[in-house]
């Protein structure tokens, strides 16, 4: 890992996206607080950045003091940008090219929550791995087929550091605590949160449909994972069976029991569901998100996005667009928890 071989204090900057998660910058920072505090010194600095040095909102409408990123990037060691509420800001140019500088600089490029996003579109998570919150992670795959994501709640790759969000940013700085001075530190620090157990980098976050797959039978979860993993080009009904060593009749009746629904109507679900997020957090044409989530034709998708949404899809990306542009004018408006 980067921070192996460098002398205390190891310098963070945080630079702050409009709309950021307030729960993952606090998750984030005050494992470093409390870790100084036991250590007795300043083992951990950072710095709440802005591209500019003024105020930033967060998702939940409080604002945030910061410095000019440029005032601090020559002392810091790692940069995280701060992600939250879009996966975009307005006019993410400004923040794409400071995280190139940063990296140019010989800085760790790190991420909380959908900024993985930006540092994906920046090309710095080029040959990483790496991870994002759940609800992005299809726009993500989406966008960046290339690269390595993963579903758990943090990733260390090197010199890149990603998380998906909330409460896993603490997980992943008390894994950085843990390596520079050890397990009892990084309990010690866990326990002034009352955060019981510490979460290892491989464990997958807990949320969407995932979070339903551990209580199914195994032929059941295979089935899941294989129409999760074709989506774009859905496999026959009885391909998917055989697959799971289940006859067809078989499998409807495990499907029926423990999901409430055909095998066909749940993976169409699943297809809308994908659908749904890129409508959401993409500006692709609505066309090409048919197509990427198995849809021969519009008016196909259309009728089935209705069936399990109650809205057609042009009209969920305009109220999308709508509550975007009433955040950007009052930022309590609406907010991601990640």
């Amino acid at each position: 890992m980067f921070y192996h071989e460098i002398r205390e204090p190891l310098c963070f900057a945080f630079l702050m996206l409009d709309g950021q998660s307030m729960m993952s910058l606090a998750s984030a920072t005050e494992p470093l607080r409390a870790a100084n505090r036991l250590l007795g010194r300043e083992a951990f600095q950072w710095d709440l950045c802005s591209l500019d040095g003024a105020p930033v909102l967060a998702s939940n409408g409080l604002p945030f003091q910061a410095v000019a990123l440029d005032q601090v990037l020559e002392r810091s060691h790692a940069i995280f940008l701060c992600g939250g509420m879009r996966l975009e800001p307005l006019d993410a140019r400004p923040y794409l090219a400071a995280m190139r500088r940063a990296a140019r600089a010989g800085l760790a490029i790190g991420a909380l929550s959908t900024a993985s996003y930006l540092v994906a579109q920046a090309g710095l998570l080029d040959g990483y791995r790496c991870t994002i919150h759940w609800e992005n992670r299809t726009a993500f795959e989406e966008e960046f087929p290339h690269i390595e994501m993963t579903c758990t709640l943090f990733e260390i790759d090197r010199n890149r550091l990603t998380c998906s969000g909330g409460t896993a940013a603490m997980d992943m700085m008390l894994q950085i605590i843990a390596d520079r001075y050890g397990p009892d530190l990084a309990q010690a620090v866990a326990n002034q949160f009352h955060h019981q157990r510490i979460r290892r980098a491989d464990e997958d976050q807990q949320g969407g449909t995932a979070q339903e797959m551990t209580a199914l039978p195994e032929p059941v979860q295979k089935i899941i994972w294989l129409m999760r993993k074709n989506l774009e080009t859905p496999i026959q009904i009885e391909d998917l069976a055989e697959e799971a060593g289940l006859s067809a009749r078989q499998m409807e009746r495990l499907f029926r029991l423990h999901l409430g629904m055909t095998p066909v109507r749940y993976y169409i679900s699943l297809r809308v569901d994908r659908a749904r997020e890129m409508l959401l957090y993409t500006e692709q044409p609505i066309m090409d998100i048919a197509i990427a989530a198995g849809f021969a034709s519009t008016s196909h998708f259309s009728k089935w996005f209705k069936e399990f949404n109650s809205i057609r899809p042009t009209d969920l990306r305009a109220r999308a667009r709508l509550m975007r542009s009433q955040h950007h004018r009052n930022p309590t408006a609406d907010g991601k928890q990640g």
